[in-house]
């Protein structure tokens, strides 16, 4: 059900309102005529109330179960008094039923408090209304999408991001990791072919790199790249990644070349004629292809869990871009409240990286003879 308009605010107007208020400290009783003006929805309640002689003011206070004791509920706000007295709590609403308790004050240390049940309903505005139904009049039916997960903190609907991150997440979860294990391959085949001086100087630039702090060089390329507050850091995200994450593949594919350059078939090529190159494209690097697969399988929720952490702490890819660490970070905000806003972006990331990983044991266990099982 549709609050089209919000009802106008009703204002109360005391004519006959004492001129000579009570003594300071003296008890004053509950605001009478506690009462709801137009109608209460999850957009907001408007209460009203007889002004009590000799008050300076009214708290408000609003609670979620009934009022006992000293105990009134979350403080909303303080009224002063005067002619108009009325409050309007827009304030986090849900559908459910609350307890508004009004208390005059002048001084005394306790009042008596005036307190009215309220049952909010579901409501929009007319603005929103329209843009569902653009003939929707005040008071009319519109039928609003259905979202299976809800809706985060700016009312978009959560599971169409989520699929909209997942195509930023996933595309640097296997562009970077097919770039820099490609480049990490083709270095490290030369490098264990070759050795001598050229193994050597390869080698100790691999270990430069490998030092390298991935943070400071992710910051740095930002700051390169002009990535400013707001704008996308799928650019230099990529970069780094592929800049800096290259040397584990590279040294991988080193020590598997260095045991394949001595069997017989790369000899007898060798005797043959066949080029350097042609012996590691052709013979060196297909013989490590499984183990390159493996190593591709476990980079790729490694650059989703990098991607995710950099968006997480701000570094990475910046609102209003979706990705499932963008929306983890917009999410811990409201987590005490609405905790799906965080729950299911990380619940996305933690399953996808739960399948690459069991997917790159599957294949170790099928491409590497010393994992197979012997009946």
């Amino acid at each position: 059900e549709v609050l089209a308009e919000p009802p106008p605010f009703e204002e109360t107007v005391l004519a006959d309102r004492p001129t000579a208020p009570e003594a300071d400290g003296a008890a004053l009783s509950a605001p009478a005529s506690l009462e709801v003006v137009g109608r209460p929805t999850v957009e907001a309640v408007r209460l009203r109330w007889a002004h009590v002689p000799g008050a300076a003011g009214y708290l408000v206070y609003r609670s979620t179960s009934r009022p006992g004791g000293d105990y009134l509920g979350l403080p909303m706000g303080e009224v002063t008094a005067g002619n108009v007295v009325s409050f309007e709590d827009a304030f986090n609403l849900e559908p459910r039923t609350y307890w508004y308790s009004v208390v005059a004050t002048n001084g005394a240390e306790s009042h008596q408090a005036g307190t009215l049940e309220v049952k909010l309903s579901p409501g929009i505005s007319l603005v929103d209304a329209k843009v569902i139904d653009p003939g929707a009049k005040p008071g009319d039916l519109v039928s609003r999408p259905v979202r299976p997960l809800g809706t985060d903190f700016l009312g978009r609907d959560l599971l169409a991001r989520l699929m909209a991150g997942a195509r930023v997440s996933l595309f640097i979860g296997f562009a970077a990791p097919f770039v820099y294990i490609f480049l990490g391959v083709l270095l490290g085949g030369v490098s264990g072919y070759f050795g001598g001086r050229l193994d050597h100087w390869l080698m100790r630039f691999t270990d430069f790199v490998l030092a390298l702090p991935f943070l400071l060089f992710m910051i740095l390329f930002k700051v390169a790249f002009g990535s400013g507050p707001g704008e996308s850091g799928i650019g230099p995200l990529l970069v780094a990644m592929i800049v800096l994450a290259w040397t584990g593949a590279a040294r991988l594919t080193r020590g598997q070349v260095l045991q394949l350059r001595e069997r017989e078939f790369v000899q007898a090529s060798r005797l043959l004629g066949a080029r350097p190159a042609y012996l590691i494209l052709r013979h060196l690097l297909p013989n490590t292809l499984g183990v390159i697969l493996v190593s591709l399988t476990f980079a790729i929720p490694g650059a989703i869990f990098t991607e995710a952490f950099l968006s997480f702490i701000g570094m990475g890819v910046a609102p209003p871009t979706a990705s499932w660490g963008s929306m983890c970070n917009d999410g811990i905000k409201t987590f005490l409240v609405y905790p799906h806003e965080f729950l299911f972006p990380a619940a996305a990331i933690s399953v996808t990286v739960l399948a690459f990983n069991l997917l790159g044991d599957g294949l170790r266990d099928a491409l590497d003879p010393r994992m197979r099982s012997v009946e």
